[in-house]
């Protein structure tokens, strides 16, 4: 039987920071595409219309897991390493789906990004955040994340896809750790 089937804690969630650490859910189906969808999106900075439209084909689970990211907007692409825990997740999900869509509806068709913005509003609301949620948040928890981490501008620039610079100095702006070696 499959872990979707089963009954258990959902701690593969403890990664994502934005949402409150561990989460204690029972792993229906659409639990658990929607915790991997939110880590998916947390970690690869996706906008709602890039997780709608994100496909098998672009996630390669070989000797070197990869995600090939598609951006919107003029975006420019690039292809980001997957860890144990997402593929974990992934694969378990791809088990579970028939579609050429990573993340399906309860329906077996594609989300919308209006969709993947209800879902992610509806998840923040089930969580009793004390704040508003929407899918975009999780992009900028991960520009957010990465600069506090010490990660390089251009670097950021890259991974979320941002053509000009001005678009990602605002996630390095806010970082505690921006001047800590400055004179070491």
């Amino acid at each position: 039987m499959s872990a979707i089937g089963t009954k258990r804690t959902c701690q593969s969630l403890s990664g994502m920071s934005a949402f409150g650490g561990k989460a204690d859910i029972t792993q229906t189906y659409a639990h658990y595409r929607d915790a991997t969808l939110i880590l998916v999106a947390f970690r690869h900075g996706l906008r709602a219309v890039e997780i709608a439209d994100l496909e098998w084909s672009q996630v390669e689970c070989g000797r070197n897991p990869a995600l090939h990211v598609r951006r919107a907007k003029n975006g420019k692409p690039a292809v980001h390493p997957i860890r144990g825990d997402e593929l974990r997740m992934l694969r378990e999900l791809q088990r579970n789906t028939t579609g050429a869509f990573v993340f399906e509806t309860e329906r077996g068709g594609p989300f919308t990004a209006d969709a993947v913005n209800r879902l992610v509003k509806t998840i923040g609301a089930r969580a009793k955040l004390p704040f508003g949620v929407h899918t975009h948040m999780l992009r900028h928890a991960c520009g957010y994340a990465l600069a506090n981490a010490g990660h390089d501008t251009r670097l950021i620039q890259d991974w979320l896809g941002h053509r000009a610079i001005q678009h990602t100095a605002r996630y390095t702006e806010l970082s505690p750790t921006r001047f800590k070696d400055v004179w070491r």
